[in-house]
């Protein structure tokens, strides 16, 4: 048994505990890395993320390693097989967004250059260091957040609320939500 401090959501398996102290909170650059974060986060509505964790991998391989370009030509009839594929999460419209975020995100980058860029601006492009002490202090969504679900719906992406876009805050590293006792709490690490 672990004798490190974590925060609680991340006891529930040895893969959670992994991804915890690995990644969540890390900050994460590069257009597809974020596409990815974004497209997973958007499937976890509802679920939990260990759900999605454990579909990760499979996720990955269907969708060419979230290759933004390739996941723009998703169309009704890929949607369509996916949704009997059962190492998906297998809901028409978390399939559908994978494509019409896509196609919003080769939008984005056409005229702004990035989309690593544009999603950590409503950062000012620096993680925002939090001192939770419990859990329950932690929100669920922010100003921010909100700000950015709100910008991103604009530009035509979808499963982007309020609270999806803050656990990929979260989980990108543009905020450290870790709790003050948890051993990655403003743990210095290398971008991902």
């Amino acid at each position: 048994m672990s004798t490190l401090i974590r925060c609680p959501w991340a006891d529930g398996s040895p893969d959670l505990r992994d991804y915890h102290d690995n990644e969540w909170g890390v900050p994460l650059h590069g257009d597809r890395e974020l596409f990815e974060l974004l497209c997973l986060e958007g499937a976890q509505a509802g679920l939990s993320w260990r759900t999605v964790l454990a579909r990760r991998a499979h996720y990955r391989a269907v969708f060419a390693n979230f290759d933004i370009a390739r996941c723009a030509r998703l169309d009704a009839a890929d949607v369509e097989r996916l949704l009997r594929d059962p190492g998906l999460i297998r809901n028409r419209a978390k399939l559908s967004a994978i494509g019409a975020n896509a196609r919003a995100a080769l939008a984005l980058i056409a005229e702004l250059g990035s989309l690593d860029a544009y999603l950590w601006s409503f950062v000012d492009g620096r993680p925002q260091r939090n001192r939770w002490r419990d859990a329950a202090q932690v929100p669920a969504s922010t100003p921010i957040s909100q700000q950015m679900s709100k910008a991103l719906r604009r530009r035509g992406f979808g499963f982007v609320g309020p609270t999806i876009c803050y656990a990929f805050m979260q989980a990108a590293g543009m905020v450290d939500d870790h709790l003050v006792a948890c051993h990655r709490h403003h743990a210095e690490r290398p971008s991902r």
